[in-house]
């Protein structure tokens, strides 16, 4: 399928037509037998002890060995295609993940089967690292090698970490949250925004920081919450490895011990939809810290598929294909199209030796 809805990059007469979306994201096990293969998946070739890795895999068995995030990201598939087929679009939408099926190659080759020659994809990541961009296009270009000749030419959309129609649901994702409390006490309550924590070398050659950071303030302005803070949660890596700091259960101490808060909401800010990473480090241990800490602890909702971020989603499409305007919140206005070639580079550390 070939749709003429072509964009001409600044300075050139060259029309560049897109036949599809491809939603690219991360992927997850979907029964007990599929955790340990997802993990190696994961982590291959990282230096992660393989007891952290088995301490991961135990996270999953509490959830029968299934990730939320495979059939949260079939729902955001269903309602993007809604969107686009409501607004007039004929681009066909593909999924492929990185770690689990439906895996990138096997995508690519099914678009390459269906005639796609040029994609625009849409990674479900708001902010640019590594792990969050370049390791995605990485991936990209190792299926493109399996397909071969036929395999399409896939574009990155723009990060979105500070466009009106993410903050605008978030806020409304803190407003809920916030609203679970008693009305008298809600001036007191404390905001965490928390982030996937990466190897400070890692944030060093990206702007991971600085976008998480803008997009709490952005939030945290549109509902006048002058108390708020940034934690990070779910690292992974080997303990004499720098990785960004605090952790949420740090600033969960921190709160209790130096601000005697009584109530804090947490707002999984860094992350699209409620995966393990939100239902095991945030609403089964930070929880159970916070309970122990006597804080009464409400975690927001993450953004999912939402509505108005779905039209996001199509607004992105239109800004590539038909020229439309690219707005942003804030300060740091909004994110290149096509990245440097220096952009979110990483040299992850090599695996060191397996134990015996």
């Amino acid at each position: 399928m070939h749709v003429e809805s072509p964009r001409a990059f600044p300075g050139s007469s060259v029309t560049i037509p897109y036949d599809a979306v491809l939603v690219v994201s991360f992927g997850g096990p979907e029964g007990p037998d599929d955790v340990l293969p997802f993990l190696e998946n994961v982590l291959r070739g990282k230096n992660v002890p393989r007891s952290r890795m088995l301490d991961v895999a135990e996270h999953y068995q509490h959830f029968d060995g299934v990730s939320p995030l495979n059939a949260q990201n079939r729902d955001l598939v269903a309602a993007l295609r809604k969107e686009l087929d409501e607004h007039g679009s004929r681009l066909p939408v593909y999924w492929g993940n990185r770690n689990w099926h439906p895996m990138l190659a096997d995508t690519l080759g099914e678009m390459a089967r269906d005639g796609v020659r040029r994609a625009l994809g849409f990674f479900t990541s708001a902010y640019s690292s590594y792990s969050g961009c370049r390791q995605y296009r990485e991936d990209i270009e190792r299926a493109q090698a399996v397909v071969g000749p036929t395999a399409p030419q896939v574009e990155k959309l723009r990060v979105f970490f500070n466009h009106p129609s993410f903050i605008g649901p978030m806020t409304e994702r803190v407003a809920a949250a916030l609203a679970r409390f008693p009305a008298e006490r809600r001036a007191n309550v404390r905001v965490i925004y928390t982030a996937h924590s990466i190897p400070t070398a890692m944030a060093k050659t990206a702007s991971y920081v600085t976008q998480l950071a803008e997009a709490a303030r952005l939030v945290s302005e549109n509902l006048g919450v002058s108390d708020y803070r940034l934690a990070y949660q779910s690292r992974s890596g080997p303990p004499q490895q720098p990785w960004l700091e605090p952790d949420i259960g740090d600033a969960l101490r921190q709160l209790h011990t130096e601000d005697k808060t009584r109530d804090v909401v947490v707002v999984p800010i860094g992350f699209l939809s409620d995966h393990i990473e939100i239902l095991w480090d945030l609403d089964t241990e930070a929880k159970q810290l916070a309970d122990t800490l006597g804080l009464n602890m409400v975690r927001a909702a993450t953004v999912g598929s939402h509505p108005e971020f779905v039209g996001m989603i199509r607004e992105l499409i239109d800004e590539r294909m038909a020229g439309a305007p690219r707005r942003a919140l804030g300060k740091l206005g909004p994110s290149h199209d096509v990245c440097p070639v220096d952009c979110c580079a990483y040299s992850p550390q090599p695996a060191g030796p397996k134990p015996a």
